[in-house]
């Protein structure tokens, strides 16, 4: 592989010399590699083999982070102190002018400037951590409110849309491709038996209640990179910023922020939802986005991360029904462990829900009494 990175390297307009590529971080969906280089003055950086399965035009997607990256620059660079280089993804072009490559097999490449000094999180053990979470989300999606131009592409059609979610899942319980059906009829029926109740952010959507607006919609906590101070610093992962709801974004990121265990935990009693990082984060977003969002938006946040807890475990459990064709998975049942996993934490969401809306109300009314 370390031959093959290389002539990727020398594809793209480097400033360094390339030392060595290795596997980095734990996405599910692209092949990433951290390239170091020779010269310690010199950056070292971040490539990708772009996974065209998933996403289906690559230069569209290309196309969205080049503006988004472009745009966030800007606002930055109009912020005394900013870090341009590390409080914003930058994307090398290719010795072609282009944002990527193909290589000889036909596959997608990219690169990034790798951030140095960086720390990033999957499990969130304090609330000042949840707090700078909620703040870097809630500046983002503040600084491209503005973004000129056409609307952002669509990277994933219906991405985060539940009724649309529901539909594949119900289809791949009906053909059952790799016989699981019959021995997980509790997750079923977990899913089916609260699927009524999840559609209500697109109903106010499609009401006109609820705008549109540039969302990142994969705001899983290890997007978010704090610096050495657990400062927030950059957001990561760009493929899916497309138009969306809000709610997406807060819902995600307190599915994994506000989680006191992985993902994909095995052991169940080690899930719930912490309502204090809940909060925390809610105070970073707020602080942000508070003047910005309307009233409605406002009154589904509390709302949000169990819709978008539950929209993840319905995926991973179709992706399980259809014989993991989506997610990366570690063993058989991976999957299956990771649905198991999210209905949990959607039913500690459910127990706290009560608690989470007077939580949002109360950051909303010291928010305008400022």
């Amino acid at each position: 592989m370390e031959t093959d990175l290389k002539e990727i390297f020398e594809c793209f307009c480097t400033e360094g010399t390339f030392l060595k590529g290795e596997p980095f971080g734990s996405g599910h969906i692209h092949d990433t590699f951290r390239v170091e280089t020779v010269e310690n003055d010199k950056d070292d950086y971040i490539i990708q083999r772009l996974n065209s399965r998933i996403f289906k035009n690559i230069p569209e997607l290309q196309e969205n982070i080049e503006r988004v990256t472009v745009h966030l620059r800007k606002k930055l660079s109009a912020i005394p102190g900013s870090d341009l280089r590390r409080e914003c993804l930058r994307l090398i072009p290719s010795k072609e002018g282009k944002s990527w490559i193909t290589d000889k097999q036909g596959k997608y490449w990219r690169m990034y400037i790798f951030i140095s000094d960086h720390r990033s999180y999957n499990i969130v053990d304090t609330p000042g951590k949840a707090y700078e979470g909620g703040k870097a989300i809630g500046r983002f999606q503040a600084m491209l409110a503005d973004l000129p131009g056409e609307p952002l592409h669509e990277t994933i059609p219906y991405f985060h849309n539940i009724e649309k979610r529901l539909e594949t899942f119900q289809k791949v319980i009906k053909t059952d491709p790799s016989g699981r059906v019959g021995n997980i009829g509790d997750e079923i029926s977990s899913v089916l038996s609260r699927a009524d109740d999840m559609k209500i952010i697109l109903r106010l959507g499609r009401e006109g209640k609820i705008p549109l607006r540039i969302t990142h919609n994969d705001t899983k906590f290890n997007n978010i990179l704090l610096d050495s101070n657990n400062k927030a610093l950059c957001v990561i992962d760009l493929d899916t910023v497309m138009p969306g709801y809000i709610h997406y974004d807060f819902g995600d990121a307190i599915r994994t922020a506000a989680n006191t265990a992985v993902e994909d935990e095995k052991d169940l009693s080690k899930i719930k939802m912490d309502i204090e990082l809940f909060e925390a984060y809610s105070k970073g977003y707020l602080s942000e986005t508070c003047n910005t969002l309307n009233d409605t938006e406002k009154e589904y946040l509390a709302f949000a991360p169990r819709l978008i807890t539950y929209t993840i475990a319905t995926r991973f459990l179709t992706d399980y029904i259809d014989g993991d064709n989506y997610f990366k998975i570690n063993h058989e049942h991976h999957n299956l462990e990771r649905a198991q996993a999210q209905l949990k934490l959607v039913v500690s969401m459910e127990e706290q829900y009560e608690e989470m809306k007077k939580i949002i109300d109360v950051l909303i009314k010291d928010k305008r009494q400022k």
